[in-house]
């Protein structure tokens, strides 16, 4: 998690990074944050998608 950048909602986690924390794949994590069920954010041009790692944490105490 090297990347992991800090703003004013606090740390935030690229899909990737995600997938890695949940051991799923990338592709399943962004379909959670498509359904709703895992909050995220777009930045840059491109769209890249960025998850606060609060909402990565609050994620899994719901699904332990």
């Amino acid at each position: 998690m090297a990347s992991m950048a800090i703003n004013d909602r606090g740390p935030m986690l690229t899909a990737s990074e995600v997938a890695e924390m949940l051991h799923l794949h990338v592709n399943t994590v962004k379909r959670l944050g498509d359904r709703g069920e895992l909050p995220y954010y777009r930045v840059c041009r491109r769209g890249d998608r960025r998850f606060r790692l609060d909402d990565v944490m609050e994620f899994l105490a719901r699904y332990r």
